[in-house]
């Protein structure tokens, strides 16, 4: 079964504050904001999270065809996913513009401040969802506005089951927008912020959007992740990480899990306990693509 995953490929560059946000900034001045932090730490690492599900799901075992646009400065990414074994043949080139760019600062508690150049990403509603590439399951990640819209329809359209993970793409679409992605979709997943802004914008609460899929899926962090099924909610305890190193990526690597676990055929509830365990491993790793897990893990 191959599994589509519609989203963005960018390269991140990561930055590391010794110090925690909340002491450089001062609640009362923000409308005056003026900032400057120290970031001895900062690499180049492969990223956006068409590119970090692949390498998850190439870790797990299952196949990965990404469906994303990139510019003309990607020809090492795109050697490195070949040589992964993912399927390649559906990213797009422009030559007109850079990859996707992520600028992420995290501060000692882990806090994350990003900036994000979306250059070919902006671009990316003029790749379309193959019909002839044997794809049986998907997921709509964080991408160019258009293409988020277009490539749900497009899957739904095609009978295509498909995972709605809007992630940091959500502030781009109005409540109306966002029921209708929950009306096309399969699943849904988000994180405990993203779902209480899906849940404001759309007027929908958890059990109502539940109502509408086959699950929705709410990470906690930590904490684990919620599991919403026909009414029901399952709490999935969180797994504790061998060391916290980076937060980056962990939310790609549960989806991976998610995805592998759907595609195999199993519940909701174990594909989460899968998600929560390769999140603790890639936590322990810095960047979005440099865990290693073994089938004992």
């Amino acid at each position: 079964m191959s599994i589509l995953i519609c989203g963005s490929l960018a390269f991140d560059t990561i930055m590391t504050f010794e110090g925690r946000f909340a002491e450089q900034i001062l609640p009362s001045q923000l409308h005056i904001l003026n900032v400057s932090f120290l970031v001895p730490g900062l690499r180049r690492e492969y990223g956006g999270c068409a590119g970090n599900i692949a390498y998850g799901l190439r870790q797990l075992g299952s196949p990965a065809v990404p469906l994303a646009m990139v510019g003309n400065d990607a020809q090492d990414y795109l050697g490195r996913l070949q040589d992964l074994g993912v399927d390649t043949r559906f990213i797009g080139t422009t030559s007109d513009n850079y990859t996707a760019q992520a600028m992420i600062m995290t501060d000692r508690d882990n806090n994350q401040i990003t900036a994000f150049h979306p250059g070919a990403m902006s671009d990316a509603q003029k790749n379309v969802v193959p019909s002839d590439a044997g794809i049986r399951l998907a997921i709509v990640a964080p991408d160019g506005r258009d293409a988020m819209l277009s490539h749900a329809e497009q899957l739904h359209s095609a009978g295509i089951p498909f995972v709605f993970d809007p992630g940091q793409g959500l502030p781009m679409f109005n409540g109306e927008e966002l029921a209708h992605f929950i009306e096309l979709a399969s699943w849904v997943t988000v994180n405990d912020y993203e779902g209480q802004m899906l849940c404001d914008r759309t007027g929908l609460s958890f059990e109502a959007i539940a109502a509408k899929v086959s699950g929705l899926i709410i990470t906690l962090g930590e904490q684990g992740c919620e599991v919403w099924e026909q009414g029901n909610k399952t709490l999935v305890p969180g797994v504790k990480a061998a060391e916290v190193l980076d937060p980056t990526g962990c939310g790609d690597a549960f989806r991976a899990a998610l995805l592998h676990g759907i595609a195999q055929g199993w519940g909701l509830v174990r594909c989460a306990d899968l998600g929560n365990r390769i999140g603790a491993t890639k936590i322990a790793s810095r960047g979005g693509q440099n865990y290693r897990f073994s089938s004992a893990d």
